[in-house]
């Protein structure tokens, strides 16, 4: 199923938070993350022309569209951020994710074709990584103007593809923070929110909670605490 313009064009959702919604200010990672995008597409395009590409891909084959969807990828991301208010380290991760895919797979090529579909899954994927609560898969599929059975099948395939290979530590997370900052330009003096909480941090906290819980008195967890 292809990705319907005039379906992710419509207001989908009414109630009043999502209303509410429109008047955040979309966050700038999401105009820098487009450029860098579509840049990759016209370099993949030249490349197209020079030499042709053969053989059944399965990576390239998962996230085709029968047809090319004629919403930019500025719109697309901003819709996604309007809907799921992610905030800017998941598309932080999104990117890491996107370029961890495309150097597993070196017969992918990122094109009109593919690159919303990518780009929901890989957000969708870095927002279950990132944030605390996340929506279901189901709702991601409005979103991104799909079913849900082919949200779901998108990132099975996604996530089998890359190997389950997620973990993002933080250095790799400053070093695509630092890259995407730079593509603001020259004396831009933008920085992409920097307070990531990321997953090991989490779970670290999370396993400090279960920690205090099952073992109040344990020496390591006053030892975490006083720290």
């Amino acid at each position: 199923m292809m990705i319907s313009p005039g379906k992710l064009r419509s207001d989908l959702y009414s109630s009043p938070s999502y209303q509410d919604s429109t008047d955040s200010e979309t966050p700038l990672v999401i105009s820098v993350l487009s450029s860098l995008i579509e840049r990759t597409m016209s370099r993949n395009e030249r490349i197209a022309r020079n030499c042709s590409w053969t053989g059944g891909d399965r990576a390239r084959m998962v996230f085709d569209c029968s047809e090319r969807p004629d919403m930019t990828i500025q719109s697309y991301l901003e819709r996604i951020s309007r809907y799921t208010r992610a905030g800017p380290s998941v598309y932080v991760i999104a990117y890491v994710y996107i370029d961890r895919f495309c150097q597993a797979n070196p017969g992918f090529r990122i094109t009109l074709r593919n690159v919303h579909r990518l780009l929901i899954t890989t957000i969708m994927v870095a927002s279950k990584y990132v944030e605390d609560l996340n929506y279901r898969n189901s709702y991601y599929a409005r979103v991104g103007g799909l079913r849900t059975e082919e949200m779901n099948r998108l990132e099975m395939e996604f996530l089998f593809l890359m190997g389950f290979k997620l973990h993002v530590n933080v250095s790799v997370f400053e070093s695509y923070c630092s890259h995407l900052e730079r593509e603001v330009g020259i004396g831009g003096g933008y920085h992409i929110e920097r307070a990531l909480r990321c997953a090991e941090e989490i779970k670290a906290r999370q396993w400090q909670t279960q920690e205090r819980r099952y073992h109040p008195h344990h020496p390591h967890v006053i030892a975490r605490i006083t720290l």
